[in-house]
């Protein structure tokens, strides 16, 4: 060190500091930094305000120009255009965040689907129907009772789950088939995915507005869409990486078990359609808690819940898995069905190959997206 100058050390030191800056997962940006006449929704990122209003959806059963101008399937910027129902919107929210701070800590207990259960107005007068009927059974519902059933472990699942898919280790996945979902207007398009082993992925969608990607380096991830407000938006800590991370390893099942933390097993078994399923659930690297459902009789995996928080509650993200085939050994689901409060996409695939070389770039944050001259998304 004797021989170092200060000129030298401080070149060392902003050195250091650019490569830990360069390392550091990017910030997203935050609504109001995006969209115009945020009021009461700021201070959250991107995804979380489009979460936030995924929930409204689902709450009111209701797409987006119910609060927004028409105008605005064609136009960003015409969702900031004020109408009565979204100054409505406004007032909600305050009323339910006094409910929560005054009676519960600040916790989202009361939220819009409280009240409103998917119908645009709350209901006064009791269901006599929905009193004395007996109600389809919602396995995403479904929770661990204050003691625990007696059954096998999240251990024990797991291990039928690995028995089930076969335990070879395949270190890459190269794939294809066609997507379809709000995006796509309902059409099917071409995709292809492309993951290495433990937990990078790449899915390439190309829609008639151009290419979406989303990858994931295994730390960290992005997504590059013409249908998002922002053309590459990084992905949030918590749900937004948690899902893509499980999403990858999932490629890859004789790892599992090191997948999630947490593991719980002791739920009552349920039905998804005709099949019998035994939920357990685990936690992601960012505290995200995720369901997974196993088929009962052969031990694969259904159906994959896991929760994202908004500013007023709490969204569900559902893939739904089927078509299992060889490949290579391992038993792979060729047909998943993503279902959340803003859409629902289906991704089914016609060819899936393993240990393929695959270059890192691959995995790599992507450029902008690049938007085509095509028809308007429809939301």
């Amino acid at each position: 060190m004797r021989g170092l100058t200060r000129s030298m050390l401080a070149a060392a030191a902003l050195a250091a500091s650019a490569a830990a800056q360069s390392n550091a997962p990017a910030r997203q940006p935050m609504a109001e930094e995006v969209f115009k006449n945020v009021q009461v929704l700021k201070g959250i990122p991107v995804s979380e305000f489009m979460g936030t209003m995924g929930f409204f959806a689902a709450s009111l059963g209701l797409n987006c120009v119910y609060c927004h101008v028409s105008e605005s399937l064609q136009d960003w910027s015409k969702f900031a255009e004020d109408v009565p129902r979204k100054r409505m919107a406004r007032t909600m929210i305050q009323m339910v965040r006094d409910i929560n701070t005054r009676n519960f800590g600040g916790r989202s207990v009361i939220t819009c689907y409280s009240c409103h259960h998917g119908n645009e107005h709350p209901k006064e007068i009791p269901s006599l129907t929905q009193q004395y009927s007996t109600p389809e059974e919602d396995p995403n519902e479904i929770e661990i009772p204050p003691q625990p059933l007696a059954g096998p472990s999240a251990a024990q699942v797991l291990d039928k789950y690995v028995s089930a898919v076969g335990s070879a280790a395949h270190g890459t996945i190269v794939a294809k088939g066609t997507y379809e979902g709000y995006e796509t207007y309902h059409e099917k398009v071409p995709f292809e995915l492309y993951a290495k082993a433990p937990a990078q992925s790449d899915i390439v969608i190309h829609t008639q507005n151009g290419d979406s990607t989303t990858v994931f380096d295994g730390r960290q991830g992005w997504i590059a869409s013409p249908s998002n407000p922002v053309l590459l938006l990084p992905l949030a800590p918590g749900a937004e990486i948690d899902g893509p991370r499980l999403d990858a390893e999932l490629l890859f099942p004789a790892q599992i078990k090191g997948a999630l933390t947490q593991w719980r097993a002791g739920f009552p078994v349920t039905s998804i359609g005709d099949t019998d399923v035994q939920p357990i659930e685990g936690r992601g690297e960012g505290n995200t808690r995720i369901k997974l459902f196993f088929d009962l009789k052969t031990g694969l995996l259904s159906r994959q819940v896991r929760y994202s928080r908004t500013a007023i509650g709490t969204n569900p993200i559902q893939i739904d898995y089927a078509d299992y085939r060889d490949v290579k050994g391992v038993k792979l689901p060729f047909r998943w069905i993503v279902t959340w409060t803003n859409g629902q996409s289906t991704y089914q695939f016609t060819e899936i190959e393993s240990d393929l070389p695959v270059d890192n770039g691959k995995f790599a944050k992507p450029a902008p997206a690049v938007l085509a001259p095509a028809k308007p998304v429809a939301r």
